[in-house]
């Protein structure tokens, strides 16, 4: 695998972006340093704490750049960072170092942290490495350029294609599998998306890596065709692995690639919780099947078996399967939580778990499972994406929740939410009028024309006194009603949850867009 280059090699920021990788540092799952960062390190790493700042600098204005809308031939380069577009290089420094500070030091410590595992790797371990055939091959074609698709027959407009739905496309896919070496896989992932005019989010770990790409259908299908011929995950990837829906590069604000602990956030360890003990993978046939079986049941509540909704509250508010228990929670790092406290619940139980696209079964199913109380544990393979390909009218009743600007996908004509003011039939969410809550709303189009527009009464008055003149600072940047919302509930019977619940009532919370 490609390692670090040393700081005596050159200070040449392009060169920079091949070797080091552009953190998402807003996530807390980041290993992050100590205060006493630069003590700890060895002397010679010290020396070169200036180097890599330089690096980290560089390295993130670099991952930022987009092509100058003049002229697609020339080399001019825009930035866009913060849904801000930047037309000259001072203005995006400036930027970076005024509003991104922390991301800066948290990358450098990264690359610190690199070095001195380069530095500190054994000969003869490095002697060792080439005997693998896998490393033979990477240490071939170590630069980043050349895991790029060769796009010199294709005309820039044919790639940037896709601004609306019917020319792009979105992907999602994840690959569990062991990465020695995340950080160069993030600085390819990062040069092969800007290659493809690629937006979306990519989290990269050293249990595999979890990506949502937005596109051209173009660029979204030489993207699966690199994915599928690289050395890493051509064993490990098929192409039924890549879920697709209608959309582009503008179902996100800009592209986002990063190294995390994990590659999806359920706040455990791999170490662990691994990806390796899953419950047993269910085709969307098999589950159809398994679930049909359940809900022919006439008593339900007393079955051995539970149907389990994997995702965040709000996910499963707009779509769900019939007769599903869909834990109350706002964030998937809740769910070991909401393991442990209902645990009751799942012993002696068949467990068939879903989630959106399959990653959060792997391991919620590997926890579920590490707990022994169950008699078995089933995951959808796939997850709902697959479910509803083959079956837009089963069991799957509403929409479908994505993280992007789209909110939600259709696949058939159940609504089964409701307007959090009047109760009428909804399922569109929009984010909440006050500009710093981040929740969303469920309002239906009467409502929204009566002005209610915020996600419960404590943001509406918030969102009133601001258009009377008050400035936002004196507002809390989180929603006030989330507070009254259990952050782990305990659940007293599985089947009290209704086929169809109705939404929130205004003041009791809302979901949030995390």
């Amino acid at each position: 695998m490609p390692s670090s280059t040393s700081p005596d090699q050159g200070d040449d920021p392009e060169a920079c972006v091949l070797r080091f990788s552009d953190l998402d540092l807003k996530d807390s799952s980041f290993i992050n340093p100590s205060s006493s960062l630069k003590a700890e390190l060895d002397g010679r790493t010290k020396k070169k704490y200036s180097f890599a700042k330089k690096k980290a600098f560089a390295l993130f204005v670099k991952t930022k750049e987009v092509p100058a809308k003049r002229s697609f031939e020339c080399k001019e380069k825009w930035w866009k960072c913060c849904q801000q577009l930047f037309m000259d290089q001072s203005s995006i420094h400036r930027h970076v170092a005024t509003q991104h500070a922390d991301e800066i030091y948290h990358q450098t410590a990264s690359i610190l942290k690199q070095l001195a595992v380069t530095l500190s790797t054994p000969k003869s371990l490095t002697s060792a490495d080439k005997k693998n055939p896998l490393k033979e091959c990477l240490a071939h074609s170590h630069e980043v350029s050349s895991w790029l698709p060769d796009i010199s027959c294709f005309s820039p407009d044919e790639l940037i294609s896709g601004q609306s739905s019917d020319e792009g496309e979105v992907l999602l896919y994840y690959c569990y599998r062991d990465l020695e070496d995340p950080h160069w896989i993030c600085a390819w992932q990062t040069a092969l998306c800007q290659h493809l005019h690629l937006t979306g989010k990519v989290r990269i770990a050293t249990e595999g890596i979890n990506g949502t790409v937005g596109g051209s259908k173009l660029a979204t299908r030489l993207y699966v065709e690199v994915m599928l011929s690289s050395p890493l995950f051509k064993d490990y990837l098929c192409k039924d692995d890549f879920k697709a829906s209608k959309g582009g590069p503008h179902c996100f604000p800009e592209l986002r690639v990063g190294v995390f602990e994990e590659i999806v956030p359920m706040g455990i360890s791999p170490n662990k919780i691994s990806y390796k003990k899953p419950g047993v993978h269910l085709s969307p046939g098999e589950f159809h099947k398994e679930v049909e079986k359940f809900l022919s049941q006439a008593n339900q509540e007393q079955s051995d078996t539970i149907l389990l909704d994997c995702r965040n509250f709000y996910e499963s508010k707009i779509g769900r399967f019939q007769s599903c228990l869909a834990p109350d929670i706002r964030k998937f790092s809740y769910f070991p939580s909401y393991v442990d406290k209902n645990l009751e619940l799942f012993r002696g139980k068949r467990v068939l778990m879903y989630c959106t696209g399959g990653i959060r079964c792997e391991r919620g199913s590997a926890y579920l499972r590490a707990k022994g109380v169950c008699k078995e544990v089933f995951q959808l393979k796939g997850g709902i994406h697959k479910y509803l390909e083959e079956f837009p009218d089963g069991f799957y009743k509403g929409k479908l929740f994505v993280f992007d600007e789209r909110y939600a996908l259709s696949y058939n004509s159940h609504v089964v939410s409701e307007c959090s003011y009047c109760g009428a039939q909804w399922d569109q969410y929009k984010l909440c009028s006050t500009s710093q809550c981040r929740q969303l709303v469920l309002t239906c189009a009467a409502c929204q024309g009566k002005g209610f527009t915020a996600c419960c009464a404590t943001c509406q008055d918030k969102g009133n006194r601001q258009s009377s003149g008050l400035t936002q600072d004196s507002f809390k940047e989180e929603c006030e009603c989330t507070a009254r919302r259990p952050r782990i509930p305990r659940e007293f019977s599985w089947h009290a949850q209704h086929p169809v619940r109705p939404g929130p009532n205004v003041g009791e919370g809302g979901p949030v867009l995390v």
